[in-house]
């Protein structure tokens, strides 16, 4: 059964995996995508191997390791995990997807590190965005949306012009797990739905405890005040940007 950190304990191994049971219950696993997640090269918990194995695991489809970066860290971290998810998506069943969070960069600087980030070898740029849990620079959300990031996380109290903007600009806004960076969900759900903008749900993952089952990842979409339904809409969205970034799934 889930417990409070939203992860599930696997059927016996003993279970024929013949059984009703056990197609029914892999087709509710299989499902789960999560494009923002942080490994030791960061402030993660556990080496990115670890942490693509506890997804694994879990039955997801696939799993980006997004570490925070700046201009001091970016060009050590990025081609690091363009090696090891290169190795990791030859052998797993997860799809691997190497990336990066540009995290409390100076809105100025946002755009000429989008741009290193993918000559780097990033597939997929997130903006840690201007959650109220932290003093992120005034500026931040609009920055990395001029600058075409893919995903703008934990955005907090967006404006109603930013998030036209990134429905106009096909950009993804997050829905997010993350204690203390959910309180701006409810505010972010809202005014995309207004403005026709794609929301995404991840977990902002540091830590095993973080990772998100599909009961779990549920509560949090229907706590961000969407419909019951919404969250395969919010997965048809990572499936989306998976696509457009060249890992289809």
């Amino acid at each position: 059964m889930p417990g409070v950190s939203g992860r599930i304990t696997a059927p016996s191994a003993r279970a024929s995996l013949q059984s009703p049971w056990a197609f029914a219950f892999m087709a509710w696993r299989a499902e789960m995508i999560d494009l923002h997640t942080h490994s030791l090269f960061s402030d993660g918990a556990l080496i990115p191997s670890e942490l693509v194995r506890r997804f694994e695991a879990l039955g997801y489809t696939a799993v980006a390791i997004t570490d925070h970066a700046d201009s001091s860290n970016l060009d050590h971290i990025v081609p690091r995990l363009v090696h090891v998810a290169n190795d990791l998506n030859q052998c797993q069943s997860v799809k691997v997807i190497p990336g990066v969070e540009l995290t409390h960069v100076p809105p100025s600087l946002i755009g000429s590190l989008v741009e290193k980030a993918r000559a780097l070898g990033a597939k997929l740029v997130v903006i840690h965005g201007e959650t109220i849990v932290e003093p992120v620079a005034p500026g931040t959300n609009r920055a990395g949306l001029d600058a075409s990031a893919d995903i703008i996380a934990h955005p907090g109290l967006i404006s109603q012009e930013e998030v036209q903007l990134a429905a106009k600009k096909g950009i993804f806004l997050e829905i997010s797990g993350r204690k203390g960076h959910c309180f701006g969900n409810g505010h972010v759900a809202r005014l995309a739905k207004e403005a026709g903008a794609r929301l995404i749900l991840d977990s902002d993952g540091h830590a095993p405890g973080d990772f998100m089952n599909k009961e779990f990842a549920r509560k949090v979409v229907e706590g961000a005040g969407l419909a019951s339904g919404a969250l395969e809409d919010l997965l048809s969205n990572s499936r989306l940007l998976l696509k457009q970034i060249g890992f289809p799934v």
